[in-house]
């Protein structure tokens, strides 16, 4: 009896503890999907000021995309300020579409770090995110173009 006891009140403890860390959760993950919206919307129009308050300046971004006609990829990096440039002037003529894409998932969110995808006009990117000074920045992206349309689609 005892045993059901010290069960049913870790139980509740949880289930209270949980409602609180769900509803900060929320608003954690809402700021993280802020973040990403930034650095999309930052470059789609044409405002560099979103990258420069999303991404931080330590930011490591490395990149697989296919060049027209090659069946392979080629790689590059890209730093904080190569990326506030592409920002300046990557849609500058408007060449995107109104509805072009920006699906964001969040996959993670700790206190101190957090994990994101957004689906894009140029790809797919994935994020990795930490907080200074209370606000979440992107440290990390990871990013390829759109795969061939032949490729079989990734595994979930």
């Amino acid at each position: 009896m005892m045993k059901k006891l010290v069960l049913l009140v870790a139980f509740i403890a949880v289930v209270i503890g949980g409602s609180t860390a769900l509803s900060h959760s929320a608003d954690e993950r809402e700021s993280v999907r802020q973040a990403v919206l930034d650095y999309v919307e930052g470059v789609y129009q044409v405002e560099p000021a979103r990258i420069e308050r999303s991404v931080h300046p330590s930011l490591s971004k490395h990149g697989y995309w296919r060049e027209k006609g090659k069946d392979t990829y080629t790689t590059g990096k890209m730093s904080f300020a190569e990326l506030v440039e592409v920002a300046k002037n990557w849609n500058k003529s408007g060449k995107l579409p109104k509805d072009a894409p920006k699906e964001i998932t969040i996959f993670d969110v700790q206190d101190q770090t957090a994990s994101a995808k957004l689906v894009a006009a140029w790809g797919t990117d994935y994020f990795h995110l930490a907080k200074y000074e209370g606000k979440w920045m992107i440290v990390n992206v990871l990013w390829q173009s759109p795969p061939p349309k032949s490729s079989e689609p990734a595994l979930r």
